[in-house]
């Protein structure tokens, strides 16, 4: 989507606000000995509380409807993962809490990750640098550049840190749906992929491995798996490409443990 006019940026701001909010009361509200599913019943809460809807419920096509107002990806689930109603959250989890909200037609979509308490200067480690990854590739959402731009930053990153990228999931395009164009991999080479054009809302994401960059999908159908099994850490920021790229979800001060 390309933001039009002034009107239409004003009410996407407040409807990431809104979704904000929440996603913040969800990272407050985790603590080990609590289900996952715990979580996005009270994303459901929320979400009626202020009079929005999740934008992930439904999704998939008719055989395959997402149930849940959230995706948590514990540990080595890198995406998609179905909030667990048997397996309580414990001490030295990664967490990753994706998220979005429909308000007045526009969707939002971003994601965060958190380490429970106590953590490994491994652990840790990835979680920053997943962080500093993404957030380094917004400086490369300017009118004229490419998606190639973005990915080749987040890539470097990691790479230098010693870490790699998925290849298979990537940030994308958002608006009126919930994935728009262009793909935005979190790989690439400056010049190559879709020019980002001036107005264009996009979200900057990307999932950052210890080891193989191998996934599966679960037999639940949604959640994917590292084949390894190496802990998996993601964010995603919501930005409008202007000459000072715009994050709508300037989540940049959140803890990363809690």
């Amino acid at each position: 989507m390309i933001i039009q006019n002034n009107q239409e940026l004003k009410t996407y701001q407040k409807g990431v606000e809104l979704a904000m909010k929440i996603l913040l009361q969800l990272n407050q509200s985790l603590k080990p000995g609590i289900f996952p599913i715990d979580i996005d019943q009270l994303a459901f809460k929320l979400c009626d509380q202020y009079h929005v809807k999740p934008a992930f419920f439904g999704t998939g096509g008719k055989n395959a409807n997402y149930q849940y107002a959230t995706c948590i990806s514990v540990n080595d689930t890198a995406v998609h993962g179905i909030p667990s109603r048997t397996e309580v959250f414990k001490i030295g989890d990664i967490v990753k809490i994706d998220f979005g909200i429909i308000y007045q037609g526009f969707y939002t979509d971003f994601c965060v990750t958190v380490g429970l308490k106590q953590l490994t200067p491994a652990q840790t480690k990835l979680i920053q640098v997943a962080k500093k990854a993404v957030r380094e590739s917004i400086k490369q959402a300017v009118p004229g550049n490419t998606t190639g731009h973005i990915g080749s930053v987040i890539h470097s990153v990691a790479k230098k840190s010693g870490f790699d990228v998925l290849k298979k999931y990537t940030g994308h395009g958002i608006g009126k749906t919930l994935h728009d164009s262009p793909v935005i991999p979190a790989h690439g080479t400056p010049g190559q992929g879709e020019v980002l054009k001036p107005g264009m809302v996009i979200c900057l994401e990307a999932q950052l491995v210890t080891g193989s960059d191998q996934v599966e999908v679960s037999e639940d159908g949604w959640s994917v798996k590292t084949v390894d099994h190496g802990p998996v850490a993601m964010f995603e920021y919501m930005v409008v490409v202007q000459d000072k790229p715009l994050v709508l979800n300037p989540t940049f001060d959140w803890p990363i443990i809690i």
